[in-house]
């Protein structure tokens, strides 16, 4: 009943952890199992850790020690990585021995370069999926935006036409046309799409004038967002859609799954109480498609989209002048 495909895979369930700091552990990741997870997502594998490594190489071969470049320093030093390429690789392998459920490796970055060659040999460490997480920030006022487009594209073309496992393509919704982004993204060669990334912001200390990184957890309202995407691209594409974010509760799963989504990443909700709460999450939306008479997951899915909800307007303009004219001073 609770079946469901993802990116060519079928699961018993939607459920499962999105890409987190959990898998470096392999006794958290077989309680992940135990708890019924239905995939394991890795965390990325970095553009820059790829190409710092091979630049520190260079570096080290052919120029003289104190010759650094400056915008190193903005990086994290390599060993401040939880797990090195190599490292990476093994642990995929050690998962896929240690478990039964399919492993679904990452890699996060923006442009075409050598370090796409690691889609091949994540494929080769066992994965039997990968994410492509295009995160990046443009801040060049002369970089337009069907170029910084061109290039996510571009990325997802070569990794696509590297590896026989499907990709899915980790997105933000800050893009201008998403909906014209998302169907070019498919004819790039994508199976799926997760919504969406977590851009996590920097804080300012006022006091030692430094900029530091803030991480914060995610809270249920943020699946609002993914909702109304899963609602808009789930009766507009053929590729998978797995929503990530926002997702603390059997509830929220549900209105997620009703949007559009094949399956439910969940990891905030994990991080703070631990891998029984997955269960607990499943638990929560089993008991509520049963209490409702539904047949199976596939007569849940979709079923308020923009193309099969009794309002669609609800999702696109028309809820914003609702909301702003609906509101009245207590």
């Amino acid at each position: 009943m609770m079946e469901t495909r993802y990116l060519g895979l079928t699961l018993p369930h939607p459920f499962m952890v999105g890409a987190s700091p959990l898998v470096d552990n392999l006794a958290v990741v077989r309680a992940l199992e135990d708890a019924g997870t239905a995939a394991i997502v890795m965390h990325s594998l970095y553009e820059e850790q790829l190409t710092g490594e091979s630049m520190a190489a260079s570096r080290h071969l052919d120029q003289p020690a104190e010759s650094v470049a400056e915008a190193t320093s903005y990086l994290p030093e390599l060993p401040d990585f939880a797990l090195g390429p190599d490292e990476y690789l093994e642990q995929i392998f050690q998962i896929r021995e240690a478990v039964a459920v399919p492993v679904i490796g990452s890699l996060n970055g923006v442009t075409p370069g050598g370090w796409l060659e690691y889609a091949r040999l994540i494929e080769e460490a066992g994965a039997s999926a990968l994410e492509v997480n295009l995160y990046g920030v443009p801040t060049d006022p002369l970089a337009m935006g069907w170029d910084i487009e061109e290039r996510a594209i571009e990325v997802v073309r070569l990794v696509t036409s590297s590896v026989k496992i499907p990709v899915a393509v980790k997105l933000s919704p800050f893009y201008s046309a998403l909906a014209h982004f998302a169907s070019r993204l498919e004819a790039a060669g994508a199976g799926g799409m997760v919504l969406f990334n977590r851009f996590y912001q920097a804080d300012i200390d006022t006091e030692s004038l430094d900029v530091r990184p803030a991480l914060a957890l995610s809270r249920p309202d943020e699946l609002l967002l993914r909702l109304r995407w899963l609602a808009i691209l789930s009766g507009q594409t053929r590729a998978s859609l797995a929503v990530s974010g926002g997702v603390h509760s059997g509830l929220d799963a549900v209105k997620a799954v009703m949007a559009g989504a094949d399956v439910v990443q969940v990891v905030s909700a994990v991080l703070k109480h631990g891998p029984k709460r997955l269960a607990e999450i499943r638990f929560e939306f089993e008991q509520w498609v049963e209490a409702h008479e539904y047949e199976s997951l596939a007569q849940l899915r979709g079923s308020m989209n923009l193309k099969r909800c009794p309002d669609p307007q609800a999702f696109e303009r028309a809820s914003y002048l609702r909301v702003l004219q609906g509101w009245r001073a207590e």
